[in-house]
């Protein structure tokens, strides 16, 4: 779907942004802007969209008090934007009169462009939302949650979803241009204010590549031997499928998305590495050879991504967890079959749903009575992070931020 295509302008298209996502039900990677946008305003229009996104309840918070009853969705998008540009330091003149001129330009906005001008006037100064508390997950996240981490645990993951998160990279083994950053205790370097991804020290050369560092924990559960025949299912977008290809395994990527997998192609041409990709349902794909090593980061409920991906809230409600469940449970039996006796099989998600997790790692030790769990074995990885069974709990409270990941190193008799 289009973003508000009536007027080229990086707050319109946010604008238009927020309508899809609020309104349609849109993902943001789904959303088309406008054509007729410069490279820097469709990137301001995504950053302010997201941004909005991301402390929509504090926003709506300073809103209410001004509202006798909610405007349409469109006007109350308008208003929603101009707080977080007051928010974030712009200046209150300014940003009255763009809202106040985008709402006359839309023709189902343009008969309440007086009531935007009249309550951003009315807005405290200044507009503070770090004051007020963070936005809560929904309700349907957030209970689980509190039942497993506790109350105080889920209010410091709602803190950390509420800030614009780090970049996270991983760093190529024998890297010699990397950018500067905090060099986290699993490699990962995080950039707190990284700018433009592509104009970093070492990109072109592919020194590095963009992974949140609890996604490249995975590979490094693994110990991946130089040689080794490893299979990364549901590989894309590419990052452990480059971790495994820079250890010196004999790397096959699968995926069922073409689109999905020319990036990782990209990838993999930008860095030098190499590997063998396969577009194809892993339900219906047969494998050639079995393999020493399975990595499945299988497709989920993302719950641990919210950070990254403040739409997620809005759009999803949980109806399609069991489904996911079920995926995921055929999706760990079908790679079993593909293992080497005694090979091994890391199974993740980016899910902070235990569902996904702990309980997926239960059923599947019950339904295979050879399997056995592997516990991590790495010298700086916490063991509060380690749970009963023997897997990692990631959450997005650690380490200052990172995504809810959960990984399992599982093998075979």
């Amino acid at each position: 779907m289009k973003a508000g295509s009536d007027s080229v302008t990086a707050r319109s298209a946010a604008v238009g942004v927020l309508n899809a996502v609020l309104g349609d039900g849109q993902m943001l990677s789904q959303v088309i802007l406008p054509d007729g946008l410069s490279g820097p305003d469709r990137a301001r229009a995504e950053r302010l969209a997201v941004q909005v996104l991301r402390q929509l309840d504090r926003i709506d918070r300073v809103l209410r008090p001004l509202l006798r009853k909610a405007p349409p969705l469109a006007v109350l998008n308008i208003l929603r934007l101009a707080v977080w540009e007051r928010a974030d330091g712009a200046a209150a003149h300014g940003v009255v009169n763009e809202a106040v001129a985008l709402a006359r330009r839309g023709k189902r906005t343009t008969h309440l462009s007086g009531l935007v001008n009249a309550v951003l006037r009315a807005l405290p100064e200044p507009v503070d939302l770090a004051a007020l508390p963070a936005p809560q997950m929904p309700r349907w996240i957030r209970q689980p949650l509190v039942h497993a981490y506790g109350r105080d645990a889920v209010v410091a993951i709602e803190a950390v979803q509420a800030q614009v998160p780090p970049v996270d990279v991983t760093p190529k083994a024998g890297a010699v241009a990397l950018p500067e950053g905090e060099v986290l205790p699993s490699g990962s370097i995080r950039l707190a204010s990284p700018g433009q991804i592509t104009q970093l020290p070492g990109y072109d050369s592919g020194d590095w590549w963009v992974q949140d560092a609890a996604a490249a924990m995975a590979v490094r559960l693994m110990g991946v031997q130089k040689g080794e025949a490893v299979l990364d299912v549901c590989a894309a977008p590419g990052g452990k499928t480059l971790q495994l290809a820079d250890a010196g395994a004999r790397v096959t990527a699968l995926d069922i998305s073409a689109p999905r997998m020319a990036r990782v192609a990209e990838n993999l041409s930008r860095t030098g590495l190499t590997a063998d990709l396969v577009v194809a349902d892993a339900l219906h794909w047969e494998a050639e050879a079995q393999f020493d090593a399975i990595l499945l980061d299988a497709p989920c409920s993302a719950t641990g991504t919210l950070r990254r991906h403040p739409d997620l809230p809005f759009i999803k409600d949980g109806s399609e967890v069991a489904g996911l469940v079920a995926l995921q449970a055929a999706l760990l039996d079908r790679a079993l079959g593909w293992l080497k006796p005694s090979g091994r099989l890391v199974y993740c998600t980016c899910s902070l749903l235990a569902a996904e997790g702990e309980d997926q790692l239960a059923a599947a030790l019950l339904r295979h009575p050879g399997l056995a769990v592997v516990p991590p074995a790495l010298p700086w990885l916490p063991p509060e992070w380690v749970t009963a069974q023997g897997g990692v709990r990631l959450r997005p409270d650690y380490w200052g931020g990172m995504d809810g990941f959960f990984i399992a190193t599982l093998i075979t008799a």
